[in-house]
């Protein structure tokens, strides 16, 4: 069987550059308009020809999310945006609203379509009405389990995606209302508060200004809290439905996020298809350790077996589990022009050119995710500034430093801190 596709999400450029780095295939990212993310970094027309052009250089692929559900005034600057993506050269895009398919189909024909999981496919009559207007590939809805999964692949004949990791919406294919209702601000048109994660008490319509805590405490409850999806323990089943493309949710979460979860499902894919099940399960429980370095919530399984339960909600807390803080990353090659350095001069050793990203000082131990190879952690025996002054707090946002590091940095590494060591 072919390997499935990795799908990352890249909600700016430097994103996109990480998830390459790291093993995707394809990323989908947002344009300036008509996408359900509207506070991520999203891209401008300039931002679309660079991360396009860089995706092709790699022969790699970049989609376009233009997944709102469209209001009529919508319609005026789609027209224009669709033939301004065909002429960028983007690999694809992501819709929902079948007038925003009609309108894609009519105007930019050459456009390769995808359904979004908006769309809420759920049966294989409904893919194949899909594939019969044009569309490639569809974005399962979420809902679906493992057998309904398999039931529906040999009934179709286009290209099926399914998400494998990232955050819950407490709505039906993330086709919620909350947001809407309680702030104004619609998350079908890309402006979502995330009240789902907000703390809930109950109130009798008798008794106002009476709340009563739904748990036991006095904080109220997150009774909308899902926990986030993942399916990694479950590649093995999975592989077999031979589905084309795994996607990961995020394009709201950072870098680091991107860069950890992109390599576990890069090595785990690899390891499943190249070398078998046997190998897949004896280094499952290092990846599992590895993805809890992420920020997230706890894991379920989502649907995939089922209807999920109270143990796939979290009722008591809507934090993430934060056990590494990202402190860094090393500079690429082509961002060391930006410091007046040439790329002779990215690394020896006497150290290594980073960009800070949280405070961390000298004599920290810190731990280096790579693009390649396993973690591995050092102390931070000395840096310098631009101006080669000594440093021994990295506490200036994005500042860029020279580390001093016992191994070689390798481009696009990160620097991650465990909340308990010093």
């Amino acid at each position: 069987m072919k390997k499935p596709e990795i799908l990352a999400p890249a909600g700016d450029l430097e994103k996109l550059k990480f998830a390459f780095a790291y093993g995707a295939d394809a990323v989908y990212a947002g344009g300036s308009s008509f996408g359900l993310r509207a506070h991520a970094g999203n891209f401008g027309e300039d931002q679309l020809r660079i991360g396009t052009e860089y995706a092709h250089k790699l022969n790699r692929k970049i989609y376009i999310t233009v997944n709102i559900f469209a209001h009529e005034q919508d319609f005026t600057a789609l027209k224009s945006y669709l033939k301004e993506l065909t002429e960028i050269g983007v690999d694809g895009i992501i819709v929902s609203d079948p007038g925003v398919l009609a309108v894609a189909r009519q105007e930019a024909p050459n456009l390769t379509v995808h359904l979004s999981t908006q769309a809420n496919c759920t049966n294989s009559s409904s893919a194949n009405f899909w594939f019969s207007q044009g569309v490639k590939r569809i974005v399962m809805a979420r809902e679906l389990t493992l057998e309904e999964l398999a039931s529906i692949r040999p009934r179709t004949e286009g290209e099926m995606e399914i998400f494998i990791h990232g955050a819950m919406c407490m709505s039906y294919s993330g086709r919620c209302l909350l947001s809407n209702y309680l702030t104004g601000r619609d998350a079908n048109r890309g402006e979502c508060t995330h009240p789902c994660r907000w703390g809930y008490a109950l109130v009798e319509e008798k008794r106002p200004g009476e709340y009563f805590p739904i748990e036991e405490d006095n904080r109220g409850s997150y009774i909308f809290n899902s926990h986030d999806l993942c399916l990694l323990p479950y590649l093995p089943q999975l592989k077999e439905l031979n589905l084309n493309s795994y996607k990961i949710e995020g394009r709201m979460k950072s870098a680091y996020y991107v860069a950890n979860t992109v390599k576990v499902y890069r090595e785990a894919i690899d390891v499943l298809w190249d070398q078998g099940e046997t190998e897949f399960q004896q280094r499952i429980a290092a990846w599992l350790k590895e993805m809890d370095k992420a920020s997230h919530r706890d894991y379920s399984s989502g649907f995939l077996f089922g209807k999920p339960g109270a143990e796939s909600h979290n009722i008591e807390t809507s934090n993430y589990i934060r056990e590494y803080n990202f402190v860094g990353r090393s500079l690429a090659l082509e961002e060391l022009k930006d410091i007046g350095k040439e790329k002779t001069d990215y690394g020896n050793e006497l150290g290594y050119w980073i960009e800070q990203r949280n405070i961390f000082y000298l004599g920290d131990e810190l731990e280096v995710l790579s693009p390649h190879g396993e973690p591995w952690t050092f102390q931070v025996a000395a840096m310098w500034d631009e101006e080669g002054a000594k440093v021994e707090v990295a506490r200036h946002a994005q500042q860029k430093l020279k580390i001093a590091t016992p191994k070689r940095l390798e481009p696009y590494s990160i620097l991650r801190k465990n909340k308990k060591t010093k």
